[in-house]
């Protein structure tokens, strides 16, 4: 029988991409887009395990989202009857490259274009993405959220861009393509290995953009590359779906023809790109094509590969480009050789959570001899991977390479310091030991670690942190360290220094207390926040209010002249942002939340906006927005 509600999600990572962008052609806004899509997504829940899966799962989709943006178009007063006429068979075929266009619009940052095309068309959760450019996942939630609100407010174009303006986005695009491809060829989380469907629809995208620019290489070069690297997925797994590094793959396995056809994409790269410097498509490009050339993998030509990484380092002097390289490099001229260049990059803050970094380490370590280290590596790469299947993999490389000693492992001996913790002391340790942890190897011996190197893992993990924040990870160690009977590991760690509480900037300050750091007149919002958050902050500081009373004003009940509403008064601040605020709302609440409710969760009357369909913003959410804001609690702005 079949599992309705898992057939949903199966659809939707399949079907998603578009369904948003059949809708932007209808609502030009890419926000608004992806959310009428998912309230199809949620009737699709509702629905299909009463009513049974449809025939065309997919055409339901679409059609349920469709009507949603009809019933959009109507309550805004655009709509158009033209809006719902299907369209032809050409126009649906680019509707998924159209989007991939907007969503790189100029108009965007360089990380804010990829982060919104990665979420928008390839569907990847903020937490892939965040593994994708080794940031944090609140950074590309925000990203996300701010591209979306940029392109809204900026009028964009929604057509297929030509001429100039094509080249102009054309980087931003073909680097999200490989991002895609990237994400299904070494999926950052989940049991299997692979997502065969992000691969094939990035070269899917790949060859259609290789039609629209023809006399570019650098997308020729792109091409080459994924299908290269793509013939190599049935060898890339063993029978239990472990992972097979490229030197050990049976290259039988690999699809000639796709090997063939990255070899005439490369050609006409080659062509197209003859009197220009070589991109950094084309040159990785390059690389594969040498992989691919060599019958074993002892024929692999490694000083070119090694040189070819060294030129893409010039153009791309990315911390994961000089990974690679010192994997040529070990290969071309000893193991040695390239842990010179790994080692060189431990401190690099970007790499601290990147898995391959000690995974690549390890394999030097090992062909160097130096297996118990080797191991220890190993085991801090299969902590640091999201994906079970490589997890695994690491793991049973670790047992492979010797023993490190006995004794009680770090991650066990942190779960049992945690347990027997009161609530309030498990709640401030945890988040510093999980991630010591992590850096450190959760099956590590804590026999095997020493003082200089839980100090180096400290230091990688939070080279920025503020001395009190700072002091606050150390406290937690040392606070295990004592208790697992290993305080000698705590001993090259060193407290920073916390300067003296500053005066506050206020001329007239009529705060009561005042905490170091807290004060609410040190630091204004950033003039960047969005305006919703703006208003919250300025009402809340000039009115005193509770922040609840605040939350819960109506349009309908506000004095703008008087500057007032029931139980809150405001002043000049607020008073110019008010009206914009509200744009021409005439009732419902003041401060709305980003989406509207899912129908299983829809709050009443007196919480909904009747004009918009969102929800009254909660105080959860608000204190939220405002430490995203401004880095401090709602209850440090309120004023007696």
């Amino acid at each position: 029988m079949i599992d309705a509600r898992a057939m949903v999600g199966v659809v939707w990572k399949q079907e998603s991409a578009r369904i948003v962008a059949a809708l932007l052609r209808m609502v030009h806004d890419v926000g608004r887009a992806e959310e009428l899509a998912q309230d199809a997504l949620v009737t699709a829940v509702q629905r299909w395990p009463v009513e049974g899966v449809p025939d065309n799962p997919g055409a339901w989709l679409t059609t349920v989202a469709r009507r949603r943006a009809v019933d959009h178009l109507r309550r805004s007063r655009t709509f158009d009857s033209t809006d719902i006429e299907p369209p032809d068979v050409a126009e649906q075929s680019d509707d998924v490259l159209r989007l991939m266009f907007i969503s790189c619009h100029p108009v965007l940052d360089r990380p804010a274009r990829a982060a919104l095309t990665l979420r928008v068309v390839a569907g990847l959760s903020p937490a892939e993405i965040a593994r994708a450019f080794l940031v944090g996942e609140p950074a590309i939630t925000r990203r996300i959220a701010d591209a979306k609100r940029a392109l809204a407010a900026s009028g964009a174009a929604y057509g297929l861009p030509s001429g100039a303006e094509l080249r102009g986005r054309l980087a931003s695009v073909l680097e999200v393509v490989y991002l895609l491809f990237n994400e299904g060829y070494a999926a950052t989380s989940g049991d299997d290995l692979m997502r065969p469907g992000l691969c094939l629809e990035a070269l899917r995208l790949g060859r259609l953009l290789a039609e629209l620019a023809p006399g570019e290489p650098e997308v020729h070069g792109l091409v080459a590359l994924m299908e290269i690297q793509q013939s190599r997925s049935a060898a890339r797994t063993g029978p239990s779906g472990e992972p097979v590094q490229l030197h050990e793959q049976n290259r039988g396995r690999w699809d000639r023809l796709l090997i063939n056809r990255g070899f005439a994409a490369m050609l006409r790269a080659r062509a197209t790109g003859a009197a220009k410097t070589p991109g950094p498509y084309v040159l990785q490009a390059a690389i594969a094509v040498c992989h691919a050339q060599a019958r074993t993998a002892a024929e692999t030509d490694w000083n070119r590969i090694a040189t070819l990484y060294e030129a893409l380092e010039r153009l791309r002097p990315t911390p994961v480009v000089r990974l690679n390289r010192a994997v040529a490099v070990g290969f071309a001229h000893g193991p040695e050789a390239g842990l010179a260049l790994v080692d060189a990059l431990r401190a690099d803050p970007a790499l601290r959570d990147y898995h391959l970094l000690p995974g690549v380490r390890a394999e030097l370590l090992l062909r160097s001899g130096r297996g118990t280290e080797a191991r220890t590596e190993w085991e801090r790469a299969a902590s640091l991977t999201r994906n079970a299947a490589e997890r695994d993999f690491l793991r049973a490389r670790a047992a492979s390479a010797g023993t490190v000693g006995s004794g009680p492992e770090l991650g066990a001996m942190i779960d049992a310091f945690l347990a027997g913790r009161g609530t309030g002391t498990a709640t401030a340790y945890r988040k510093s030991l999980l991630r010591i942890r992590r850096a450190l190897g959760e099956r590590i011996a804590l026999t095997t670690l020493d003082a200089a190197g839980v100090a180096a893992a400290v230091d990688s993990l939070w080279p920025d942190a503020a001395p009190r924040g700072w002091n606050r990870h150390l406290a937690a160690f040392r606070s295990f360290a004592a208790w697992a009977g290993f305080p000698q590991l705590a001993a090259d760690l060193r407290n920073r220094a916390v300067p003296p509480a500053a005066e506050c900037p206020a001329a007239e300050c009529p705060a009561v207390e005042c905490p170091a750091g807290e004060c609410p007149a040190a630091e204004p919002i950033r003039p960047g926040a969005p305006l919703r958050e703006r208003v919250l902050w300025s009402m809340v500081r000039e009115s005193g209010a509770p922040i609840g009373a605040v939350l819960a004003l109506d349009v309908q009940d506000l004095d703008l002249a008087g500057r007032a509403g029931p139980g809150v008064s405001w002043r000049e601040g607020t008073a110019e942002l008010l009206p914009e605020l509200i744009a021409g709302r005439v009732r419902g609440p003041l401060f709305l939340s980003d989406r509207r409710p899912a129908p299983a969760r829809r709050p009443g009357p007196a919480d909904l906006c009747p004009e918009t369909g969102r929800r009254r913003l909660s105080y959860e959410r608000a204190e939220y927005l405002f430490k995203r804001a401004t880095g401090r609690t709602l209850r440090t702005l309120r004023m007696p």
